[in-house]
């Protein structure tokens, strides 16, 4: 009783890390469709997502206890994909991770949203990012603005249309970027029987990670960062949540297999993607924890006259160790806890899944990331 007294005056950062050091937090596991595709590196993926396997890859994360089934937009639109997902679902959270915010207007991005909690039965949750420049004006011919700013308006329009739809109230909602005043019937949907959607925020740098914690219900952290950036850099940023949660999700770089042999094959695969992340100028905060700054400028150098087998060579094993989870299946869960579970509330994990011993060794993987020991 005496705990529970002191922890009523804390505030919610101090309640945050005390439960780390107390160990009392669960890592929460999520995957993304298609279920166990690994990582192709530099190369092209061996099989995309085939339609006729939604239905049955979602029904399996259902029962293998996942906690959230998530859809990139990358060649698909994750609503349409995940609304198929929730169709044959019944416990799992639904998510986009992420869908690109600026690509589209706030009430497109909040109708999608919508519509994908009603049809989930409020099991939706949208993640959502700002995308680089040169995406946003290029791919998708938008305008461009600074993102941190642009987002927190994005998110507050958001959150005003769908107040004004489930409270049958007037949409009045004024920003820098935004003026909303328009509700017709005709295009305003009925309220739900369901709490609010919540909101993620991918983020990858400072600057949008206290953006995420000001605004959102969680950020969804690039698996460029690794537990010494996310400790020393982004973790002391959060600030006091009062009573509401905020979750650190993140999908980190892994290689893992069954046997040595397919280790040491996967462990390749994760040092060209290593390499590349090295060579982006928009990753570099991430890796500056690391005193790599030389490296990644070398590495940026060489991406320009496309060298990438060199690029590669300059990984080495203790770097990639650092970086990416390295393990065999049975040490995996364990390897994953001992380097983030004082950082981060849940995990993107999977395994590729050929047979039914394959679905009882994701089981056991995820119900072990789930303990507390």
């Amino acid at each position: 009783m005496e705990h529970f007294l002191i922890l009523s005056h804390l505030d919610g950062l101090l309640i945050y890390l005390l439960s780390l050091i107390l160990g009392q937090r669960k890592l929460k596991v999520e995957t993304l469709l298609p279920l166990g595709k690994l990582d192709p590196g530099l190369k092209a993926p061996d099989a995309g997502l085939e339609y006729g396997s939604i239905a049955s890859d979602a029904q399996l994360v259902d029962r293998l206890g996942y906690h959230s089934l998530l859809m990139e937009e990358t060649k698909d639109d994750p609503f349409q994909i995940l609304s198929l997902a929730a169709s044959q679902t019944s416990k799992v959270k639904l998510g986009t991770s992420v869908a690109i915010a600026f690509a589209r207007s706030p009430f497109t991005l909040a109708q999608s949203a919508w519509t994908a909690h009603k049809i989930s039965g409020g099991r939706f949750e949208l993640g959502v990012g700002s995308q680089v420049k040169g995406h946003i004006r290029r791919r998708h011919g938008m305008q461009w603005h600074p993102p941190g700013p642009w987002m927190k308006d994005y998110v507050g329009a958001l959150r005003a249309i769908w107040r004004s739809w489930q409270n049958e109230e007037p949409l009045e909602y004024e920003s820098k970027h935004y003026k909303l005043n328009l509700n017709v019937p005709l295009f305003t949907p009925s309220p739900m029987d369901h709490a609010p959607i919540p909101i993620h925020l991918a983020a990858v740098n400072p600057g949008m990670f206290e953006v995420a914690c000001e605004i959102a219900e969680g950020v969804r952290l690039h698996p460029v960062c690794g537990v010494k950036y996310i400790s020393e850099v982004l973790m002391p940023r959060i600030k006091s949540r009062g009573t509401g949660e905020f979750e650190v999700c993140l999908k980190p770089l892994v290689a893992t297999a069954q046997d040595e042999e397919g280790l040491v094959a996967r462990k390749e695969v994760a040092r060209e993607r290593l390499a590349f992340y090295l060579s982006t100028p928009a990753y570099a905060r991430a890796f500056e924890v690391y005193q790599l700054q030389d490296l990644c400028q070398q590495m940026n150098q060489l991406s320009r006259t496309n060298q990438w087998s060199e690029m590669s060579k300059l990984v080495s094993d203790e770097l990639l160790e650092e970086i990416v989870i390295v393990a065999l299946y049975d040490e995996l869960a364990s390897k994953i806890k001992d380097r983030f579970r004082s950082v981060l509330d849940r995990i993107e994990v999977s395994i590729p899944i050929n047979n039914r011993q394959d679905e009882e060794v994701l089981s056991q993987i995820i119900v072990d990331l789930r303990t507390t020991k």
